[in-house]
């Protein structure tokens, strides 16, 4: 529903903010049309005053979109967003939509023999439509299509459902590869159905290999994702609450905590704890540094906390143990949380967030949004673009940044 009644204090702020903005356009050479530039200087002082922050919160716009311009767009902060990941023709648009219908959540995987991109829907939110007795699904749309209509008007290219993927295979969450041919999953499990990762053929009828399920006899909590330590064979994941916290599994017996498991011997350790709900992973390209965020300001039925983590936490890989080391702060997001986490070849840092996907470059500075006004978990780049998961919608965006291998050969 539109909100109609905005102080006066917040609309001369967005009109002002709005036209420093547009001016400040013709000062980032390249900037793709439809752009927004946003000078952060422009919003480090507001006043004893200000409304903004309650506004932001009630306002037709989520989180930061000081020029209230229509979603979607690129919200730039610094100019390498442009020129490390934009490029001067970008563009993002929705390519498939389901309302209604949370389909499209997390686990992207593009699996470059079929140029088909395969995501999950929401394995725990009320537009996912499941739950204690409800499994998720998985999905896939042919990437091929999509570029194809590209210069069309409109896109909405077809969505395909894995309507006879095993039982074996209960809440899907995360998703990477692919891995010998093979899509890779971490599943929440659902009520007694165990936590897992598991291997997916992606060709029918996608036969499914449980690669490991318990800790030394005990189930896990609800896996979220999971990625390969670069160059190596070697499984990272993280094991937050949010299965119990959003009621499809038993209360937890493991502290949320990072995993490390080696497929060729079996070995499974913690290599990493002390968080509220560890969520998304990944590595630098040379395997050397990890990234995992921390959503627990987000806690299911018990409520959000503000005061408690929304951040990316980096950590040096140790060369011997593969253990993680020096943990510090990488980046706090300024809205919602920061949900799934890729890599680009230049270093820097994507995640989902409270209103799209924003990016950091490698020393943590925000530099750039696509900005969204949704809740966003999770991305993926392909060959020549970003696939953004947005529940109901799937957007593309053709820019010239490229990810970090994924695959396992």
């Amino acid at each position: 529903m539109t909100k109609s009644m905005i102080l006066t204090g917040a609309v001369v702020l967005a009109a002002v903010s709005y036209g420093a903005a547009q001016s400040n356009n013709s000062t980032i050479p390249g900037l793709p049309e439809g752009a927004v530039y946003i000078n952060p200087l422009e919003y480090n002082v507001l006043g004893p005053n200000s409304t903004w922050y309650t506004e932001r919160n009630t306002s037709d716009f989520i989180g930061f979109n000081p020029t209230q311009t229509a979603p979607p767009f690129f919200q730039v902060f610094d100019p390498s967003f442009v020129t490390d990941v934009l490029g001067p023709g970008a563009q993002i648009r929705k390519v498939a939509s389901s309302p209604g219908y949370a389909l499209a959540h997390e686990a992207p995987v593009h699996v470059s023999a079929l140029h088909a991109l395969f995501f999950s829907s929401n394995d725990g939110g009320p537009e996912g439509y499941n739950g204690w007795y409800n499994n998720s699904v998985v999905s896939w749309l042919n990437v091929s299509e999509v570029e194809q209509s590209w210069n069309d008007t409109e896109i909405n290219v077809p969505i395909h459902t894995l309507t006879n993927l095993s039982d074996l295979v209960q809440m899907v969450n995360g998703g990477t590869g692919t891995y010998k041919g093979n899509i890779l999953f971490a599943t929440s499990g659902r009520a007694e159905s165990p936590p897992s990762i598991v291997a997916v053929n992606p060709f029918s009828p996608y036969n499914v290999t449980v690669m490991l399920d318990n800790f030394y006899g005990r189930q896990f909590n609800s896996l979220n994702d999971l990625k390969f330590l670069p160059g190596t064979e070697i499984i990272y994941f993280t094991d937050p609450a949010y299965g119990y916290l959003n009621g499809f599994r038993p209360e937890p017996k493991l502290p949320s905590q990072v995993y490390r498991f080696d497929p060729s011997t079996g070995q499974v350790r913690a290599v990493a704890d002390q968080f509220v709900n560890p969520n998304g992973i990944a590595f630098t390209g040379d395997g050397q540094t990890a990234y995992v965020t921390d959503t627990g300001s987000v806690g299911g039925f018990l409520g959000n906390n503000d005061t408690y983590p929304a951040t990316i936490y980096q950590y040096d890989v140790d060369p011997t143990t593969g253990s993680f080391m020096n943990r510090r702060v990488f980046a706090y997001t300024d809205s919602g949380i920061p949900d799934g986490i890729q890599l680009d070849t230049n270093g820097n840092v994507y995640s989902g967030c409270g209103e799209g996907t924003h990016v950091w470059n490698s020393n943590g500075t925000l530099i750039g949004k696509f900005y969204l006004n949704s809740t966003t978990a999770e991305m993926l780049f392909t060959a020549h673009g970003l696939f953004i998961l947005d529940e109901e919608v799937i957007y593309y965006a053709n820019i010239t940044a490229t990810g970090v291998n994924l695959t396992v050969p």
